[in-house]
């Protein structure tokens, strides 16, 4: 069968003026039957259209933090490096993809901006603002489990993998603060801190604080949430090729 495009947002190195990939996200998605595919850097709106054309869903990583300027913050001491050329293309990316319903799944960072993009806050600096004893920003391997989060019960992700807390990995120093009105939180960590969230209204559009990507070769849920993601975008492609 004909395996789903996965568009990937490119990971960017200000510093050495690149922009490359963890082999993690890759894997991930192409162990759950997807086709990975890293994004050019570009807020073009045609190239981002025909983005939105070209791929069956789409993958926000992980990163730098979030300009404090999307939710109308000013930057804070503690905030630390921006990437404004990733932020312009992922703005206009994720509205795309949204307007023709594309599945949409953010890891990390990615929870952080589309909750900056659709209204919501985020904590700027964690330990700071909401200092916690939870790990939320561990030492390597980044593949263990450093705390656990508890599924919301009735939404998708407890279906998915049970109303049971679970432990996860993490790695992060900022984190929603004001959860955005159009979606709703399916996780959260011991500290109140929310792990999960999605947007009732759309296909599939998931978002984690946790890093699956690192952990996926040894833990079930961490595949189970690559396979989720996939098979909505699967089920996106098939219904285009039925109309």
């Amino acid at each position: 069968m004909k395996r789903p495009v996965i568009g990937i947002v490119p990971l960017v190195d200000i510093q050495r003026e690149s922009y490359w990939m963890l082999p993690g996200y890759m894997d991930g998605v192409a162990e759950a039957g997807g086709l990975p595919l890293m994004l050019p850097l570009t807020d073009d709106e045609k190239q981002i259209g025909q983005l939105t054309t070209l791929c069956d869903g789409f993958l926000f990583t992980g990163g730098q933090d979030v300009c404090p300027s999307l939710y109308g913050e000013e930057k804070d001491a503690a905030c630390g490096e921006c990437c404004t050329e990733r932020d312009a293309m992922e703005v206009k990316l994720l509205n795309a993809a949204l307007r023709h319903d594309k599945p949409i799944f953010g890891i990390c960072r990615g929870i952080q901006f589309i909750n900056a993009v659709l209204g919501g806050t985020l904590y700027q600096d964690l330990p700071s603002q909401h200092p916690s004893e939870v790990e939320h920003h561990q030492s390597p391997p980044y593949d263990m489990p450093v705390h656990t989060v508890t599924p919301i019960p009735s939404t998708p992700l407890a279906t998915l993998l049970g109303d049971g807390a679970f432990a996860v990995n993490s790695y992060h120093h900022q984190a929603v603060r004001e959860l955005a009105q159009a979606w709703s939180a399916m996780a959260v960590a011991p500290d109140g801190i929310i792990e999960a969230a999605y947007m009732p209204d759309r296909r599939f559009v998931w978002a984690v604080q946790w890093h699956p990507e690192f952990s996926f070769r040894v833990d079930g849920n961490s595949r189970k949430l690559f396979h989720a993601f996939v098979r909505a975008a699967e089920e996106s492609m098939d219904s285009v090729t039925r109309s």
